[in-house]
């Protein structure tokens, strides 16, 4: 994979070099603003880019906006959000295309290497990855007018964890139930969504959880 990264924390940029190079990415550019960001994702228009939330100048969230800016610049581009910090007010904006690619996980929540590699393949991949607590902070804006009223509470279990880029076989563990069980309730969840079976199931996969992250 080909990655651009934008962290002002010149360690962490640099940790995150190293560990995207031992798994075999080319990290293209490495930067430490937004504006940065935009430019080298218009230029090398990487597999994918890590982005912190905070950098300068006002260290509130220019990491989020310049993510949603160089999507603008090159539509469908692919950001995995990589914070401390839970911002939803431009995580919003992220998800806003319905392109997916997109992800947000939270830095002392990652405990494990593999699955952060496995969490930025997938945003390359055309995916969606998000940690509980962001999906919580977006769910807290539940808008009146909700698309996923009429899914079962099992099913909103379900679509909860493929939010958070869990596979089939994992929301089955995790929810104590057969793949075939997760099988019919994801079948019932495009269904209700108004979500047919020609867009393909990876599309309707990330179209199902975009529907439930801006509900």
């Amino acid at each position: 994979m080909r990655v651009v990264v934008a962290d002002d924390a010149v360690l962490i940029r640099e940790g995150l070099i190293r560990l995207l190079e031992e798994f075999g990415c080319e990290v293209v550019a490495a930067v430490g603003d937004g504006g940065g960001l935009v430019e080298a994702v218009a230029e090398h228009r990487p597999d994918v880019s890590v982005v912190d939330v905070r950098m300068p100048p006002s260290f509130t969230d220019e990491g989020l906006r310049a993510a949603v800016e160089a999507r603008r610049r090159v539509p469908g581009a692919p950001v995995l959000i990589l914070s401390q910090y839970v911002e939803v007010s431009y995580a919003d904006d992220l998800l806003a295309d319905a392109r997916g690619a997109v992800g947000y996980l939270l830095k002392d929540r990652v405990v494990d290497v593999d699955d952060f590699m496995g969490g930025l393949r997938a945003v390359a991949a055309g995916g969606t990855v998000f940690d509980p607590q962001v999906v919580a902070q977006l769910m807290v804006r539940r808008r009146r007018d909700d698309p996923l009223a009429s899914l079962t509470p099992r099913e909103r279990e379900v679509l909860g964890l493929m939010a958070e880029g869990r596979s089939n076989p994992a929301i089955g563990r995790q929810l104590v139930i057969s793949d075939g069980a997760v099988e019919k309730h994801i079948r019932s969840i495009f269904a209700k969504l108004g979500l047919h079976a020609e867009d393909g199931d990876q599309h309707r996969r990330v179209l199902a959880v975009l529907a439930y992250l801006r509900s």
